[in-house]
């Protein structure tokens, strides 16, 4: 059965999943880079990025997880860009140039509408308007039986877990404080919710958790 899962995404020790003022000359906010150190460094980030070699290990083995039967993802509009408000015109087509790192139907959650996008790779974006249930919808029929992945960013991933929707979810816990921003956790009851802890794992770069809904 397909799941709904969030994998390889990282927090700052105090639960900040990005760092604050986000722009374009700091696409994952000030400090933001910091988080991701342990994933910039293995050969599945790297060869994402067009890089050869990198790290084997925990580190790795999760993050080649993180890619594996996956079919759709969802992404907040933060995720994909500096923009907000209306579109201006069509020329953002996100962060990532010409060959986005998803390469299946990838749906932007947004409160304006945007024709679908069509990049090389296999990715598509499509723009849904009508909120998280629409988009998972979408996101399942597009995955045709494969799993579907949040990428975030935070706002996206609690709407989704205070639905108790997603599954699975693998938080990468680096050893860094950003002191503010948006918290994952912050006044969610995960246990009421129905989520638990299955798996923890820790390397010099991340602790590694698993938290799956009972």
């Amino acid at each position: 059965m397909s799941k709904l899962r969030v994998n390889a995404f990282s927090l700052s020790l105090d639960g900040y999943g990005a760092g604050p003022d986000q722009s374009l000359e700091n696409p994952l906010g000030v400090g933001g880079p910091a988080l991701h150190k342990w994933a910039f460094s293995t050969r599945t980030f790297r060869k994402m990025f067009g890089q050869e070699g990198g790290e084997t290990g925990v580190d790795e083995d999760f993050a080649a997880r993180s890619f594996e039967n996956v079919g759709a993802w969802i992404l907040g509009r933060n995720m994909f860009g500096p923009i907000r408000g209306e579109w201006p015109d069509d020329s953002w087509k996100g962060w990532w140039g010409d060959n986005p790192p998803y390469h299946v139907p990838t749906f932007v959650l947004t409160h304006y509408k945007r024709d679908p996008i069509v990049m090389e790779g296999g990715t598509t974006f499509c723009f849904v308007t009508d909120g998280i249930h629409s988009a998972l919808e979408q996101a399942k029929a597009a995955a045709s039986g494969k799993d579907v992945r949040v990428g975030g960013g935070i706002s996206t991933i609690r709407q989704y877990l205070q639905e108790k929707l997603i599954d699975d979810m693998h938080v990468a816990i680096s050893p860094v404080l950003l002191g503010r921003g948006e918290n994952l956790f912050a006044g969610l009851d995960m246990l009421n919710l129905g989520y638990q802890c299955s798996e923890q794992v820790a390397t010099a770069l991340a602790t590694h958790v698993v938290i799956k809904r009972a």
